[in-house]
């Protein structure tokens, strides 16, 4: 029986991953909070623009958690935390940063999830596009 080893995501990735969402980002002139998670839910990298609303830090945080732990991006799960939706009181059910808000994404190699990067202080769909486009650099 074969094993097969992923190579985690290192402090490089990480640095790739917010280097090509601030690019992303200054582009489109949108001001944002970058953060980068590990396997394990640990801060790889975090970088705020300075011009960014403070509250982007913890919502680029919150989507990157959420979309590490239900291994999806964030803009998928929109409409299942709505009233009428199948996970409606998971955000407050477990008691952490769950964050059900366009512009969290997990990062895979070789099919397994490595990470999550999320990003805040631009509209939802921006924010996602900046993910999507920093996953592209990786």
């Amino acid at each position: 029986m074969s094993t097969t080893t992923v190579t985690p995501l290192t402090a490089a990735d990480a640095e790739t991953l917010v280097l090509a969402a601030r690019r992303a980002a200054d582009a489109a002139g949108v001001p944002v909070s970058i953060t980068v998670l590990d396997a394990g839910g640990h801060l790889l990298a975090f970088r705020r623009d300075e011009r960014a609303v403070l509250i982007s830090g913890e919502t680029s945080t919150a989507k990157a958690y959420t979309a590490l732990q239900l291994n999806a991006p964030t803009a998928d799960l929109v409409d299942l935390v709505k009233p009428d939706g199948p996970f409606h009181s998971l955000p407050t059910a477990l008691g952490k940063p769950l964050l059900f808000i366009a512009g969290g994404v997990p990062i895979h190699r070789d099919g397994q999830l490595v990470g999550a990067l999320g990003l805040g202080g631009g509209a939802p769909e921006q924010d996602h596009g900046f993910a999507r486009a920093a996953l592209r650099a990786l």
